[in-house]
């Protein structure tokens, strides 16, 4: 295995639950050394469901081994003296440092980015709140809690997603926690980046709100531009057409066919090649126009087949997708083929778990999912033992 790209990296990871240890675990992926920095309960993630059925141990379940794989876990006290202590002598040693705190919470415990700043200069301190940080912004919402549900409603991705303008959406996944986390672990490298070229590190923030915000880009120059104000787009694009999501006989199926080249495709496919040189048809702005009439056409021929017989007529042919479950994608060849499904150990549990890989393919120094999560302060005696050691000589 290669020890990636960021082998060297001392990252101290203080953040819980999701949008932290989200952006920390694709640090780990690629050789960062990632210490998790835990109270003596533990990140409250580790009690979240699932569980295996025969885990006699609910060290934790799927959702921390998920996202914090390959990390070490060290047990600190920060409100004691002797973990406040060890914490700073560890600080001194580290590259980047990670937390999701409310604002304030850091600067109460004598913990703030200034203060261990004058510990160690090089210091990148990466922070990441529902509202950002006062240091970057001060928003009237700085001491409002957020949660993902908070980042998507008030970041504008609800108010474009749903089935009709009186119905918006929360998204499936938690991307109010999990894009933020991407675009923070962008921020970290690049003041990593800095940090190695002058020897000065820094402070940096990322509202979840300003990063859903960022996401949905797209409404933003519509009303700028426009004066319109996006609303839900159920499942279609309002600037592109055929776009969108179509039944099929057992599910349904993603096609989007805005060029003339790919609507000329789709239209033979289908059996209407007339449609690709009628002028009511042939450009996108004709299609938009009548966009039922073409939902309407599209799915008279998908409805009638499976998702099977649909991957097979378009697959390769024009952009198309069908909709998986998870069993389906357990079955695709597409993720074992790129290693998108990982197994690793499950203390307790008799047999390996299934996580999801990394996505990013690096040719020379590839990142990879490196161990399971940790236990509870598994690694709290081989890192202090370290403390006295210093790595930037």
């Amino acid at each position: 295995m290669s020890p990636g790209a960021l082998a060297g990296l001392r990252v101290l990871d203080l953040s819980q639950v999701l949008a932290g240890p989200f952006c920390t675990q694709m640090l780990a992926d690629h050789g960062a050394e990632v210490i998790k920095i835990e109270p003596p309960e533990g990140d409250p993630a580790r009690r979240f469901a699932p569980f295996r059925a025969d885990d006699t141990e609910r060290a934790f379940g799927g959702y921390f081994q998920s996202i914090n794989r390959g990390k070490k876990s060290v047990v600190l006290d920060l409100k004691d003296p002797a973990g406040r202590a060890a914490f700073l002598k560890l600080v001194a040693s580290a590259d980047v440092l990670v937390e999701n705190y409310r604002a304030g919470v850091m600067e109460r415990l004598g913990l703030g980015f200034e203060a261990l700043a004058r510990i160690n200069p090089r210091l990148v301190y990466g922070a990441i709140r529902g509202f950002g940080d006062p240091r970057s912004g001060e928003s009237p919402y700085n001491d409002w809690p957020a949660f993902d549900v908070v980042a998507q409603a008030m970041g504008g991705i609800m108010g474009i997603t749903g089935p009709s303008a009186n119905q918006p959406l929360k998204v499936g996944p938690g991307v109010g926690d999990t894009v933020p986390a991407l675009m923070l672990a962008f921020g970290i490298l690049a003041a990593v980046r800095h940090a190695e070229r002058s020897g000065q590190g820094q402070f940096l923030d990322i509202s979840m709100i300003d990063g859903v915000l960022a996401l949905c880009e797209r409404l933003v120059h519509q009303y700028s531009y426009a004066g319109e104000v996006a609303g839900p787009e159920g499942n279609g694009h309002p600037l592109l057409c055929p776009f969108g999501l179509f039944r099929a006989a057992d599910g349904w199926v993603a096609i989007g066919c805005p060029t003339d080249k790919f609507w000329v495709e789709l239209a033979a496919a289908i059996g209407r090649p007339e449609l690709a040189t009628d002028p009511g048809w042939a450009t996108n702005a004709a299609r938009l126009a009548r966009r039922g009439e073409v939902t309407t056409l599209i799915e008279g021929f998908t409805s009638q087949r499976s998702k099977a017989e649909l991957k097979a007529l378009f697959g390769g042919r024009v952009p198309f997708g069908p909709v998986q479950n998870a069993a389906e994608i357990f079955a695709d060849p597409h993720f074992a083929a790129r290693d998108m499904l990982v197994q690793v150990e499950q203390p307790g549990s008799a047999t390996p778990v299934t996580i999801a890989g990394v996505p990013v393919h690096l040719s020379a120094t590839p990142g990879a999912v490196r161990g399971r999560a940790p236990r509870l302060g598994e690694h709290t005696a081989e890192v202090l033992a370290g403390l006295g050691a210093d790595r930037h000589s």
